[in-house]
């Protein structure tokens, strides 16, 4: 006993001797055996949080005023999330901060560089003709990607774009839908001259969302195939009543790509990987020496995970001007992804032979949901500070704010380049809770609400999945969204509720104030500026700055486009001065107690002004990229 006294002193000497202020320094050419000095850091945030998790559990009392663990600048390759506990919980008096250093540049990435990339000297099986020396090839090692490979690749920080049948905006459509064999007929691309296409994917467009099906096996005939899917996304597909394939003679069929071959290797920023061989291709576009190029490939998920419980919260922590990237999501090359609305997708769901539940008399199907992963996720997580930080390159949702969240602030982050959706808040149903069904837990410690989501720029986001949005907030309560700037996404810009339902739930009180929406609807309608679902009594969404819907090239109703969309259940809401070009709303099967009061282009411009970033943070309108593809717009 003696002599575990004296090391676990020596231990306290060392730590109290090391660290003579609650600052902990971190570089990427540090080492975790340093004490975390300016002059001696340590290398990883993982380190820096158990450093400064003793030195709460100690009370040591340099951390009177809080803890600052400083990342310098450099980029952080992550092989776990970092993962904050309520053991690293800081107090109103002595928040935890992670922060970057004054005027550096800290990274924390989920992806890997690729190299050892070589012309590719002669021709190979499936390769195009007009690919001949063109293409450059690197060989993987086994560390460096799962059986399953990945689905997104960045070279010098843009994404480049997985190989597929139909190059920009052009897709082809299908011929028809066989729901008792869940199969699709196509036409068949002439350059898969074998049907046996093993990896080949199916992007469908339907509505409101996308599909990703897995094509098990293919059946040519002439110049058309039928299509076969691996379950579970087969029978999914084939069964779940919205939203499904469109047919029609006025407007076309469902659009779609195929994705994931050697063969559909044609044309400069295309990439293609072989999980068997772990061989990756890649057709450089102008310009690009592969020598020098950058190039990454996700490997993790998520990058920052903050969880606490019902029980004990995280709380307190302040993180700033720090950069997440590189993240991926593999679920849809291992089950497909199927969603039902704004990415969530779906479990299981049929249609109802017998309509009604009890608790809606009139549904007509039944569903179960799952939520994409964010690469900054909170859950049970309380005084949550995100400032100033950039979410870009990531492959599902930038911030998800989960179950459990109250009095988080997210504000004057950048949101760019996501597969999926910007900022995620709020439960949308638990994969055991069917999703028509009113959330209102007698546990309020699982609500998520009091947040404030403000002043962040949200572009070019779910650009592999269109069905998703720049911010969504589900279940939430006492939320204010707010001078947020959403643009160049492919669906609704903010959407707001759950549950397709009139009935009480949790939601209320929220805020959607002074946001500017535009160049929206960039792929599906049925859409929304601002969108909302079920009922919230008290919610404002008031003064809103809403324009531009684009002319989508493939909408399955060239009509069905809104400024403002209040959907099933809508109740007890009041829409108030908000301006857009014309007043033009979708009300669908809403609730009562709704409250629509001057709105469209005769609202006073100082709306327009005033929406939007405030000054603080329009720097941020700096990042802005043009659109790839410059569509016209609506004008009314």
């Amino acid at each position: 006993m003696k002599k575990r006294c004296v090391c676990l002193s020596a231990l306290l000497v060392l730590i109290f001797s090391y660290v003579q202020a609650a600052d902990i320094h971190v570089s990427p050419a540090g080492s975790d055996a340093n004490p975390g000095t300016r002059e001696r850091p340590l290398a990883t945030p993982a380190a820096a949080l158990r450093q400064a998790r003793e030195l709460r559990r100690l009370q040591h009392p340099s951390v009177t005023g809080g803890i600052h663990i400083i990342l310098h600048g450099g980029t952080y390759q992550l092989y776990e999330p970092v993962f904050i506990r309520p053991e690293d919980s800081g107090t109103p008096d002595s928040p935890t901060f992670i922060e970057a250093a004054a005027g550096e540049k800290p990274i924390l990435s989920g992806g890997t560089r690729i190299t050892g990339w070589k012309k590719l000297s002669a021709a190979i099986p499936g390769t195009r003709p007009g690919a001949h020396g063109q293409l450059w090839i690197t060989e993987l090692p086994f560390q460096q990607a799962s059986a399953d490979g990945f689905r997104q690749l960045w070279v010098n920080n843009e994404k480049a774009i997985r190989a597929r049948d139909r190059n920009g905006d052009s897709m082809n459509r299908i011929l028809s839908w066989n729901k008792t064999n869940e199969t699709c007929n196509i036409p068949w691309p002439a350059a898969l001259s074998s049907g046996n296409r093993e990896g080949l994917e199916m992007c469908i467009q339907q509505w409101w969302a996308i599909a990703n099906l897995r094509v098990e096996k293919v059946a040519v005939t002439g110049d058309s195939a039928t299509l076969y899917f691996y379950q579970p996304e087969s029978k999914i597909q084939s069964e779940h009543p919205w939203p499904a394939p469109w047919l029609s003679r006025e407007t076309g069929n469902s659009p779609f790509y195929l994705s994931n071959a050697i063969e559909l290797l044609d044309e400069p920023g295309e990439w293609y990987y072989d999980a068997r061989s772990r061989k990756l291709y890649y057709w450089p576009k102008k310009g690009e020496n592969m020598a020098t190029a950058e190039v990454v490939a996700p490997q993790q998920e998520t990058l920052l995970r903050i969880a606490g419980t019902a029980d004990l919260a995280v709380s307190h922590v302040q993180i700033s001007n720090i950069a997440f990237r590189h993240t991926g999501w593999m679920r849809p090359s291992q089950k497909g992804h199927v969603p039902l609305q704004a990415g969530m997708f779906l479990l299981d769901a049929y249609k109802l032979r017998t309509p009604g539940t009890p608790a809606k008399a009139g549904l007509e199907n039944q569903a179960w949901i799952g939520r994409q992963p964010g690469a900054v996720s909170l859950s049970f997580a309380h005084h949550i500070s995100i400032k100033n930080c950039a979410f870009e390159h990531l492959a599902a949702t930038g911030l998800d704010i989960e179950k459990g969240a109250r009095y988080d602030t997210v504000a004057g982050c950048l949101f760019r380049d996501i597969a999926g959706t910007g900022i995620q808040a709020g439960v949308f149903s638990d994969e055991a809770f069917e999703t028509h069904l009113p959330y209102d837990p007698a546990d309020e410690r699982e609500i998520c609400g009091d947040l404030v989501i403000s002043d962040n720029l949200v572009t070019q986001v779910a650009n592999e999945d269109w069905g998703c949005v720049g911010i969504s907030a589900g279940y939430v309560r006492n939320t204010k969204i707010m001078h947020n700037e959403v643009c160049e996404v492919p669906y609704s810009g903010i959407c707001l509720g759950w549950g397709w339902t009139k009935a009480v739930n949790v939601m209320r009180n929220n805020m959607v104030y002074r946001n500017k929406v535009h160049h929206y609807a960039m792929h599906v309608y049925d859409v929304g500026g601002i969108y909302t679902l079920s009922a919230m009594p008290g919610t404002v969404i008031s003064e809103n700055y809403i324009d531009s819907i684009y002319k989508a090239p493939y909408p399955h109703d060239p009509n069905h486009w809104f400024y403002y969309y209040l959907d099933e259940g809508s109740s007890y809401i009041t829409i108030k001065n908000n301006w857009s070009p014309a007043e033009k709303v979708m009300r669908n099967a809403n609730g009562p107690g709704n409250v629509w009061e001057n709105n469209g282009p005769a609202v006073s411009d100082s709306v327009k002004r005033n929406a939007g970033l405030q000054q603080p943070y329009k720097h941020l309108l700096k990042e802005l990229r043009p659109a790839s593809v410059r569509r016209p717009v609506h004008h009314q």
